[in-house]
């Protein structure tokens, strides 16, 4: 099956900026209070082709620090994350439009997504279940978590710590030549 999706033009400046800038990093001052900890609510900003590589990634923006993670992910995937990010229903149900069916179906819902670590340029996401009163956590592909969040219309939560990491893989600008 074959998607379309686009991105609004707010949308791609953000990615472009991420991709050409990086994204800049919170300091705290003296005197501020220390900064919260845990996992933050973010927002998807949108579904974008990375200009160089052609690959699409979605860009989130946490809510509390509004910082922003920018993620590869595969065709389909964006896909999935788009419909949803548009309004569009699709004809007939899509995979995560299935798995959300089925888990009502068995009395489960889906609480909250959090994406939790990056190790070696891998991602990593948890699904957190209600199943009749019981939590239980799944792992997951964060866009697949994505994916689904958007659906259920559940939060999408980060880890501080994911930031901080996908801070450090974004290039920083040099020294801009004086002429």
């Amino acid at each position: 099956m074959t998607g379309r999706w686009r991105m609004t033009g707010a949308g791609v400046l953000i990615a472009v900026a991420l991709l050409l800038a990086g994204a800049k990093e919170q300091g705290t001052g003296e005197g501020q209070p220390p900064a919260p900890s845990g996992p933050q609510e973010a927002e998807v900003v949108g579904v974008v082709l990375d200009r160089q590589t052609q690959q699409p990634m979605v860009v989130l923006q946490g809510k509390r620090d509004k910082r922003h993670l920018a993620m590869v992910i595969g065709f389909f995937e964006a896909n999935g994350i788009a419909i949803p990010l548009q309004g569009v229903t699709p004809p007939r149900p899509l995979t995560y439009d299935l798995l959300l069916t089925l888990l009502g179906n068995l009395k489960t819902s889906l609480k909250r997504v959090i994406i939790t670590d990056l190790r070696d340029d891998i991602y990593y996401a948890t699904l957190f279940l209600d199943a009749q009163g019981r939590e239980l956590s799944v792992d997951s592909r964060p866009s697949d978590a994505i994916a689904l969040a958007l659906r259920a219309r559940v939060p999408i939560l980060i880890e501080d710590r994911v930031f901080d990491k996908a801070d450090r893989l974004v290039p920083k600008p040099g020294p801009s030549p004086h002429f």
